[in-house]
């Protein structure tokens, strides 16, 4: 379970980045909400403390346990239904010894690990139709209970987090180029379908979004939230307002984007720190995910291979679904910036996957 490791195979390059990229986003969380500051504070010891302990702790061994961490996972996910707390018309999250946890946050880690130990054992018949469908039934049960919350955002996120993961363990070109040929036209017509009068795929204020995304100056409420943040990222122009700003017409001290320190924390990030603050936050999630990825090539197994690049591609794809969301580049959804958003469960997890990352980067190649 335990192995003995090399100093110099730590990547401490990968937790240097992590850390100055929380430590950021503590900093711009006390100006968004002072309140959750000291929260996010105790996530960030918390964080490292599990890190460091899942570092040091075979991946290879953990892995073993694949489909116990599956139906872990589902049993939160299925707990919500029973004793989910609700909170603004969603029902997300359970409440354990009086702390609030999203377990699809869990979730999304645990579906990384489970789909590295899974693909790695069908390796040879990877492209397999058989294959494909078992994995995507596995998928659809998570995917099915965390729509039900509802949490579209999140769905979407998993779906694709899958595509990337699937596409790294190698899946077949040929079998790539049939499914786009089949999902563009369904895609299209799914759209048509989305955008007509009296449908019923999606809940009413999912397509009010989308609408507000698409014509802001037809539905000024639904679209409020994403104007304000282009605004507030344009006001804070090349250096930012800084991180006390006292001006009423700011982001924090108008209250223009409810739960700011949240969802839209870019937004704040951009009036407070500027251009330049933007420009590092995108650098250090560019980075963090660079690196999993790196570390993945180097990787002793193609477990650990798919491991590390899952982490890289769900680092990567939220911090990409979130800035486009802030900056009006796609409708509205509720996913949080790794490592800047508010959160105790995101964080926390996000750094247990930033130490399995590190347990495949301790462990030496052999081929």
């Amino acid at each position: 379970m335990i192995k003995q490791y090399k100093l110099r195979d730590y990547k401490f390059r990968l937790v240097l980045w992590v850390i100055a990229l929380t430590v950021l986003g503590i900093m711009i969380i006390g100006s968004a909400d002072s309140d959750v500051q000291s929260k996010q504070i105790i996530g960030l010891i918390l964080g490292l403390i599990a890190m460091v302990i899942v570092s040091l702790i075979d991946y290879t061994w953990l892995l073993k346990f694949y489909w116990i961490f599956y139906f872990i996972g589902l049993a939160m996910l299925g707990a919500i239904m029973l004793v989910g707390r609700n909170v603004n018309g969603a029902t997300r999250w359970l409440v354990i010894g009086g702390i609030q946890i999203q377990p699809s946050d869990f979730m999304k880690i645990i579906l990384i690990m489970f789909y590295a130990q899974y693909f790695a054992k069908h390796e040879d018949d990877i492209s397999n139709p058989k294959t494909i469908i078992k994995s995507l039934l596995i998928l659809a049960v998570p995917l099915v209970l965390i729509y039900k919350q509802p949490n579209l955002s999140t769905t979407i996120l998993t779906l694709l987090l899958f595509s990337v993961i699937y596409f790294v363990a190698g899946l077949s070109y040929k079998v790539i180029g049939g499914i786009l040929v089949v999902l563009i036209p369904a895609f299209t017509v799914l759209i048509s379908m989305i955008l007509k009068p009296g449908q019923t795929l999606i809940q009413e204020y999912q397509i009010r979004r989308i609408l507000a995304w698409l014509y802001p100056d037809q539905y000024p409420s639904d679209a409020a939230q994403q104007v304000n943040s282009i605004m507030a990222i344009g006001s804070g122009q090349l250096y930012g307002k800084g991180l006390d700003t006292t001006a009423i017409e700011s982001v924090k001290n108008g209250n223009f984007i409810p739960e700011a320190q949240t969802d839209f924390i870019f937004a704040v990030a951009g009036e407070e720190i500027g251009f330049l603050g933007c420009c590092i936050i995108i650098i250090l999630e560019m980075l963090i995910a660079i690196e999993c990825i790196r570390v993945g090539q180097k990787a002793r197994e193609r477990s650990g291979s798919i491991l590390c690049c899952g982490m890289g591609a769900l680092i990567a794809l939220q911090s990409i679904m979130n800035i486009c969301v802030a900056t009006g580049l796609m409708p509205n959804t509720g996913l949080p910036l790794p490592f800047v958003s508010s959160g105790l469960s995101s964080l926390i997890t996000l750094f247990v996957g930033i130490g399995l990352v590190l347990n495949v980067g301790l462990q030496v190649k052999k081929y």
